[in-house]
């Protein structure tokens, strides 16, 4: 089952993973699995939440880096690591480095969240910001570990940085022996494709979708050529999984273990994460997401019980402020409209009236009385209001209808 045999050899098999999880012992947490009532009402069958947002660090990227690092020769470790990243695999390489007692050096993008500055240098590492761009850093980091000797740790495209990832299969199958499905956000490829050869050596009945971002979803196009395709301008908020070509190594792995790779868009991305802060009551950045995005946007594809892995909880304030506004928008929660009304004591008395019988929250009220659209005794009012969700939508503009206002936009 995991021998090494005849044909071609893969690039990690079961034994490395077995291997990565005594590593590991008493480094990595065996995160929590919970249980989602509510997105087991939309699939129609039992779905967990593998939370690896509550992983040391915040994400799963631990596992792959220390495995990586304690596998170093001692005078590759006496040259020190060095790493790129704008966030989760920093802070993975930056503690396990300060475990092994290895002096690291993590470059990261001018442009980088400060919490995830600030907690890279906590664990531990030397940061420099360098670079408007993850490629722009990656080649100063390439540039520095030609330049010192230090070792660069590759967040996925790495047998070691795979078997350590691998290790969420194992307690996957562990705490939910009974999942038919696993359903996992893919950058480069390294967890899916940890978890693929750890699942589908024990268990290879069990399914596994990778999910990608539509606006960074590299691993389509080079699924359908066969080998790995750069795509131009990656973009998307899941800055986790924003990657724009796939690793080789993981690639031949997603290639051959991976049975499906979705992509989902960034209202789902922004309405999963919703879901996860109000109904499982998790902080999980946009890439983390992304698998229960991919069940939001088509439940009944996926037979259970279902795993859904949460890989990260590191999201900048900001983007989570936004994100959350953008999720409620795109789950109706908002609704923003433009209304002309009689510029005369009591017209917006009036109008706040409707909308206080209709029991739309109004969160902000702007008014224009000087566009050269308007007539001399009119004024626009520009109304955000916050909404139940789509049915509750239509019952306020048929509020406003009703009472004679008509929507400018």
């Amino acid at each position: 089952m995991n021998l090494r045999t005849t044909g071609p050899v893969p690039p990690v098999i079961l034994d490395d993973v077995l291997g990565a999880q005594k590593m590991l012992s008493g480094v990595a947490r065996t995160t929590a699995m919970e249980g989602s009532r509510h997105l087991g009402e939309l699939v129609g069958a039992p779905v967990h939440l593998k939370c690896e947002n509550l992983q040391r660090t915040g994400s799963f990227k631990l596992r792959g880096a220390y495995v990586r690092i304690a596998g170093l020769s001692p005078v590759e470790r006496a040259a020190g690591v060095v790493a790129a990243s704008a966030g989760n695999h920093a802070q993975g390489v930056a503690l396990a480095s300060s475990l092994l007692g290895v002096e690291s050096t993590v470059f990261m993008p001018l442009g980088a969240p400060l919490p995830k500055v600030a907690a890279t240098r906590q664990y531990g590492a030397r940061v420099e910001l360098h670079g408007q761009v993850v490629d722009e850093t990656l080649a100063a980091a390439q540039e520095y570990s030609r330049r010192t000797g230090a070792v660069l740790i590759h967040p996925f495209d790495h047998p070691d940085i795979i078997a350590g990832q691998g290790t969420v299969g194992l307690e996957i199958l562990e705490q939910c022996p009974e999942v038919r499905t696993i359903v996992v956000g893919i950058g480069g490829g390294g967890l899916a494709a940890g978890i693929a050869v750890a699942v589908k050596a024990l268990r290879p009945d069990v399914r596994i979708v990778g999910v990608q971002a539509a606006g960074s979803a590299c691993y389509p196009p080079s699924l359908a050529a066969g080998h790995p395709v750069a795509i131009d301008a990656p973009h998307t908020m899941a800055d986790g999984i924003k990657v724009g070509r796939p690793g080789d190594v993981p690639f031949e792995l997603v290639r051959d273990l991976v049975d499906e790779v979705r992509t989902v868009s960034e209202d789902e991305l922004s309405s999963a994460l919703l879901l996860c802060l109000e109904r499982a009551k998790l902080v999980v950045e946009p890439a983390g997401a992304s698998p229960v995005a991919a069940l939001l946007s088509d439940p009944g594809a996926f037979a259970g019980p279902v795993v859904a892995v949460l890989s990260g909880g590191n999201v900048d304030p900001l983007l989570m402020q936004r994100v959350l506004t953008h999720g409620m928008v795109a789950a109706s929660r908002y609704l923003s409209l433009r209304l002309r009304l009689a510029d005369r004591p009591g017209a917006l008395a009036t109008l706040l009236s409707v909308l206080s019988a209709a029991d739309a929250n109004v969160l902000d009220i702007g008014h224009v009385r000087t566009d050269p659209r308007l007539g001399l005794t009119e004024v626009e009012v520009e109304l955000h209001l916050e909404t139940k969700g789509p049915e509750h939508c239509a019952e306020v503009t048929g509020a406003l209808r009703g009472a004679g206002y008509l929507a400018v936009d």
